[in-house]
């Protein structure tokens, strides 16, 4: 029981809203030991990243990312010297970050594209990955004095994907490949603590109530048949309800994501425990 937490050091190349490598210490002690660790909503990868399994399974509805990961697992070198071309300082202006954008959104996967959405993520307002309806990464030019290009994070991850299997499909498609061995963590778009703070457009794919519903009811099924599943999320008195058949562990988390210091409250999180029956 419990992962040893021997990858500390590995940090996420990506910003990512609800990146989870500030709150490792209240989640790695409550993973199970495994053949393989699932996350059906990969993000930014954080807990793989510094788990000790042997495996991993990572899939996520943004195929910009996932597609990232694959380029990154394939040809490190290549993508890293493409990426470190972007940041020699002239693209760090407006008009180069909306004239790189528009190459984004207008090309096929390819490991010009990825370096790109390493830029983008490091340039960009906050750090945010947002699409519109239409897919379009639509997230403003950041401002930032001298953002500096993720190296050692990058050739950290490319070490870590080798153990890994990447995919672009739902969760419910990552559920359906579960095995025997597994341990499943997901990190969900959250629930909104109130009506304004919803976000959801980490692709153009919304994730609502319907969708959390669904979510539970799998990790349920999963866990009757033996396979460990935890949930991240907001506590709130719907989230209690939601999660009611689970074990909980509450926590506060530091909300970094805001550009304002004075915005960036304690937000209350919970982690909903399945266990393995």
């Amino acid at each position: 029981m419990n992962q040893i937490v021997n990858n500390i050091g590995r940090k996420p190349f990506l910003k990512w809203a609800g990146n989870k490598h500030r709150v490792i210490s209240h989640i790695l002690p409550v993973l199970p030991s495994g053949e393989r660790l699932v996350e059906p909503f990969a993000g930014s990868c954080a807990i793989s990243l510094v788990s000790t399994y042997p495996n991993f399974l990572l899939s996520d509805t943004n195929a910009d990312l996932i597609d990232l990961f694959i380029n990154i697992q394939t040809d490190a070198d290549l993508i890293l010297k493409e990426t470190e071309n972007l940041f020699d300082g002239s693209n760090n202006n407006a008009d180069a970050f909306y004239e790189l954008r528009e190459e984004f959104n207008s090309s096929p996967n390819s490991i010009r594209k990825s370096s790109i959405f390493i830029y983008l993520n490091r340039h960009c307002f906050n750090g945010l990955c947002r699409y519109n309806k239409s897919g379009i990464f639509n997230v403003p030019f950041g401002k930032y004095t001298n953002p500096k290009c993720p190296k050692n994070e990058i050739m950290n991850f490319a070490s870590f994907a080798k153990e890994a299997t990447f995919y672009h499909q739902s969760f419910e498609d990552t559920f359906a490949q579960a095995r025997p061995g597994d341990v499943f963590y997901c990190d969900p778009p959250y629930s909104p603590l109130t009506a304004t703070s919803n976000f959801t457009s980490y692709s153009k794919n919304e994730f609502g109530e319907a969708e959390h519903v669904k979510l539970r009811d799998e990790a349920i099924r999963l866990s009757e048949q033996g396979t460990t599943v935890i949930i991240s999320n907001h506590r709130t008195e719907e989230t209690l309800k939601l999660y009611k058949e689970a074990k909980i562990i509450e926590f506060n988390v530091s909300r970094l994501i805001s550009s304002k210091a004075s915005t960036r409250n304690a937000a209350p999180e919970l982690l909903a425990i399945f266990d393995a029956r």
